[in-house]
């Protein structure tokens, strides 16, 4: 037999639900409101699905879809004049791949955010999830921590990026400090984020009442990039990074690929793993091939090859048994199938 050596991979992955539905002013004074809420609409939807600009590009929206209509399922009149739209998903996704355009699917990393914010005469913290319980005399605080972390979460729904702030409960406090984020400390704070689960951690220093620049760090497979400027310019980077990484072009070639997955064991995990690879946007079509145990193995048609099929893998939860450094002893002329282990 032979001893397959483990490869752990992030699996965090967070599925966006609300991709393809959107809240739009409903102006009553233009000639035809519905209409022109559904192009705005589409406009949202098309900024978080194709991962690119196309959703500020009124121009080519119009040329893919000029009856943004005819993909709407469901709308609903919603407060302070606003309509709530949902679209055909895989309609809007069935346009995008035939023009060659990019599509990003529902399964998108979670972004912890670390957000330290010195707000001037000694007053320092760190935005958690929550407001902390205050004072009355501190509500001034509560009510711009609030603010500044919902400009985060704002423009996060906008990109359809999942986004998470920490507790800061005592666990957190036990391994992380004002001073740690402030510094640029990168040990504690990348031990105080294994909890959370995170694919990637982005880490804010701001002044607002400053003429300083906003410190941004960003970590991401084993990288760290650096930024400034206000938390929308960031977190718009952020999201254009992620949606380069894992977004598929519509010119992308598809593959034939054969895939074992080991770990099957009951009707209930095989039924798990046929719903992962069907929702796979990386995935066109796949098939039985061959039943042993508790392995099956698939042939399936991957867009974009071999090596975006084992990131996707990777990233929803799969375990790699053989990764490329295994295939070097291998001869060209053996077709080895990439082999991943299935944990319920």
């Amino acid at each position: 037999m032979l001893a397959l050596a483990f490869v752990t991979w992030p699996a965090w992955a967070v599925e966006v639900a609300s991709l393809y539905t959107a809240q739009v002013p409903l102006d009553q004074e233009e000639d035809d409101p519905r209409a022109r809420a559904y192009e705005m609409a589409l406009a949202d939807v098309l900024l978080r699905v194709s991962g690119t600009e196309l959703g500020s590009d009124p121009d080519r929206i119009e040329l893919l879809f000029p009856d943004p209509a005819a993909y709407v399922v469901q709308f609903r009149p919603d407060a302070e004049d606003t309509l709530w739209v949902s679209f055909d998903g895989e309609a809007v996704e069935r346009v995008l791949r035939r023009a060659g355009e990019t599509v990003w699917g529902a399964d998108r990393p979670l972004t912890l955010v670390w957000l330290a914010v010195d707000w001037g005469q000694g007053e320092r913290e760190i935005i958690a999830a929550d407001d902390p319980v205050r004072s009355r005399d501190e509500a001034r605080s509560i009510d711009r921590n609030r603010l500044l972390r919902q400009r985060v979460l704002d423009i996060a729904e906008r990109r359809g990026l999942p986004v998470a702030f920490p507790l800061l409960d005592s666990v957190d406090l036990q391994n992380l400090s004002f001073s740690d984020i402030w510094g640029g400390f990168d040990d504690p704070l990348l031990v105080a984020s294994e909890r959370y689960e995170a694919d990637s951690i982005l880490v804010g220093r701001v002044r607002p009442a400053s003429t300083q620049r906003n410190r941004w760090s960003f970590y991401f497979g084993g990288e760290e990039r650096a930024w400034s400027g206000e938390p929308e310019l960031v977190v718009n980077a952020v999201a254009d990074l992620l949606a380069a990484e894992f977004a598929i072009s519509g010119t992308a070639v598809i593959e034939s690929i054969d895939l074992v997955i080991a770990g099957i064991e009951s009707v209930e995990s095989f039924g798990a793993v046929q719903k992962l690879l069907s929702g796979m946007t990386v995935v066109e079509k796949f098939s039985i091939v061959e039943v042993a145990g508790d392995r099956i193995r698939f042939r399936l048609d991957a867009i974009g090859g071999e090596e975006r099929l084992r990131r996707a893998l990777r990233f929803s939860g799969l375990f790699e048994q053989n990764g490329p450094e295994d295939d070097q002893d291998v001869p060209d002329y053996y077709d080895r199938p990439l082999e991943f282990f299935y944990n319920p």
